[in-house]
């Protein structure tokens, strides 16, 4: 547990969240307006349980963030909230400070808002590119090939292999939970590709959509080809309700990406920016059609 020093009376703590914390974590996120998962509390703590800081002024909650290690290399910063009546008083640097000495030599990557890019560029963030929220009415799909079909657990050790090459790190343990959370839908495409360099085992692709507070949120969607990931797309939309709305979050690089975002009638209506402080890890942005999260990278 860290004590911290601020202008504010009283004492500060800092330790890792507790499941019920990240859950408040999350519920701050809410009212911040980025509308997370319905159930992503315990997926993203299975990421790395000491990954989660909440920082307490005389006991009670006052800041978050998260700090996830990815291996010895890569770690992704997230959740960084103070509670609007605390802001401006000391606690969030306080955090950050603890947050970024966790991380130690790993680089870090976040997606901020607007508002928060330039500081975020003072503390040594460098912009990689940006992520375009789209979202609109759930569109009518078209038939799945046969080469989509549902996950199941022989595809797990391929899987997570394919999700490394395109997430920059191996996260098994998330993957596990993220794909086995209820509610979350999994499609995995798999077949013949000339393009395959062999991470992934013959997976072409694979996606996920969860209930979000508002509507359903695809993320990943990872493709070797934009067909492949049209494909996923209509399978995946094929579970939703109608009447809701999907959400998927595109690297503007990614024009296949945000072409498909606009075939099916989504809307730009949300943008952070992918910045990292330290070394980048190489991704394939064009076979990234759907970032997993903005609060996991």
């Amino acid at each position: 547990m860290t004590v911290a020093e601020t202008d504010l009376p009283g004492k500060i703590e800092i330790r890792p969240m507790t499941l019920a914390e990240v859950e408040l974590a999350i519920e701050w996120a809410t009212l911040e307006g980025w509308n997370p998962g319905l159930a992503d509390a315990i997926p993203f703590r299975a990421a790395d349980p000491d990954g989660f800081l909440m920082a307490f002024l005389d006991g009670e909650p006052a800041a978050s963030i998260a700090v996830v290690a990815s291996g010895e290399h890569h770690g992704f910063l997230g959740f960084y909230i103070v509670r609007p009546e605390l802001r401006g008083r000391g606690i969030g640097w306080a955090l950050w400070q603890a947050g970024i000495a966790r991380l130690g030599s790993r680089s870090i990557g976040l997606d901020g808002v607007v508002d928060q890019q330039a500081n975020y560029a003072r503390s040594g963030f460098v912009l990689q590119h940006r992520n375009i929220r789209h979202m609109g009415p759930v569109p009518q799909p078209s038939d799945a090939p046969e080469t989509v079909r549902a996950v199941n657990a022989e595809d797990l050790p391929a899987l997570a292999a394919f999700d490394a090459a395109h997430s920059g790190c191996d996260r098994s343990a998330f993957l596990q939970a993220w794909l086995s959370t209820p509610g979350h839908v999994a499609r995995i495409a798999t077949g013949s590709d000339d393009g395959d360099d062999g991470a992934g085992g013959g997976i072409r692709g694979y996606g996920v959509v969860r209930p979000a507070r508002t509507g359903f949120k695809i993320g990943p969607l990872f493709a070797r080809t934009p067909e492949v990931a049209s494909d996923l797309f209509d399978a995946l939309v094929r579970t939703v309700p109608p009447g809701e709305s999907i959400i998927l979050d595109v690297p503007e690089p990614n024009a296949a990406a945000i072409a498909l975002a606009e075939r099916h009638g989504l809307k730009p209506v949300f943008e952070t920016a992918r910045m990292v402080k330290g070394e980048a890890p190489s991704l394939p942005l064009g076979e990234i059609f759907g970032v997993t999260s903005f609060e996991l990278g």
